[in-house]
């Protein structure tokens, strides 16, 4: 019997008064549209779950500013800074894991593979046990932890420019060497500044307020329209430096201009939330199989990321309390699985 392919969504291109012409991926379009208002709505519901329910009406009310004194006071005072912080979160580890996943072409080169929560770790963990740190200082920390790490990788992973299995293998062995040093670290510590720590290395959004928002926000404001702006270029060095150096592309100072990006927007937000873990590794790759479309899918695997992360924070309070299971733990077993699930898959065509 003979099937017949659905055809793929046409790409569009759309004009400007002023004569700038864009294409459209009509499908990958359709997808950012469906995930940004999954991920609305999960937030609107995630605001209205706790100890004292709200209907999703009346957060909706409250957000415009028609809600009664203590419904304005839960939902702006005590749960929408932490939603934020998860949607700001989500975008940012997808997008991180998108860039590098296609600078090292590489589906697992991913932040979570390479070491780099590790290393915010690292840093996190020498601010609470060597120096008792407040939140800031441990927030600091862990940027600093994050963007050294990064930086190491980058020099050991450089010859006559870095490539994707080189980067990943770099990577993997950086991570372990880290790891060992914050196992060090963590037998170093106090009963209180462990269990501190600990809580800390889950991943969680819980007590997260407006001093985590804000400076999400300017990392988001400042580096995602760096790095949509040197979109075409990333996009041009998948198909090789050499093609890419024939067309203009300055290859090595996009890839590390990128780069640099990638580990800001990841240590940003271990920084605000703890690494949350596989967000990074697996939004991008959903994201690229709902669109079916080629290259980096950059702005799909930001909605990805902050739809996940939502999501994986709501299963978790509706499963075991607010209080009770960190969202870290959700998206540690569902990304698990999934790289085990993707392990198995690149196996089987043969590509590792």
């Amino acid at each position: 019997m003979k099937t017949t392919r659905k055809p793929a969504l046409p790409t569009r291109t759309v004009r400007t008064p002023g004569g700038l012409s864009v294409r459209l991926d009509v499908r990958a379009f359709t997808v950012v549209v469906l995930l940004l208002v999954a991920a609305l709505a999960a937030s609107v519901v995630l605001i209205g779950t706790g100890d004292f329910p709200i209907p999703a009406t009346d957060v909706l009310k409250t957000l415009v500013g028609n809600g009664d004194a203590g419904q304005e006071f839960i939902v702006s005072e005590l749960r929408l800074p932490r939603v934020l912080v998860g949607l700001l979160v989500g975008a940012s580890l997808g997008l991180g894991g998108a860039l590098f996943q296609s600078i090292s072409r590489n589906p697992l080169g991913s932040p979570d593979v390479l070491g780099l929560g590790q290393g915010s770790t690292a840093g996190a963990l020498v601010m609470i046990v060597l120096f008792s740190g407040s939140a800031t200082q441990v927030a600091l920390g862990a940027l600093v932890g994050g963007l050294a790490t990064g930086l190491a990788i980058y020099l050991l992973a450089w010859k006559r420019g870095v490539h994707g299995y080189r980067l990943v293998l770099v990577g993997i062995g950086i991570s372990a060497m880290v790891t060992a040093v914050n196992g060090y670290l963590m037998t170093k510590a106090d009963i209180v500044d462990a269990a501190r720590a600990v809580v800390w290395m889950t991943g969680s959004l819980n007590g997260r307020g407006w001093e985590q928002v804000w400076p999400l926000v300017w990392l988001c404001a400042v580096l995602v329209p760096l790095v949509l702006a040197n979109a075409r270029g990333l996009r041009m060095t998948e198909m090789g430096d050499d093609v890419s150096y024939a067309l203009g592309v300055r290859v090595e100072r996009v890839r590390l201009l990128l780069l640099l990006s990638a580990v800001l927007l990841t240590a940003g937000a271990t920084a605000a939330a703890g690494p949350v873990g596989f967000v990074a590794l697996t939004a991008p790759q959903l994201a690229r199989r709902l669109t079916r479309s080629p290259g980096p899918n950059l702005i799909p695997s930001m909605c990805m990321g902050a739809t996940l992360l939502i999501v994986a924070d709501w299963a978790s309070q509706r499963a075991f309390g607010a209080d009770q299971l960190p969202v870290g733990v959700v998206t540690g077993v569902l990304g698990g699985v999934y790289l085990l699930w993707l392990l198995v898959t690149e196996r089987k065509a043969g590509r590792i």
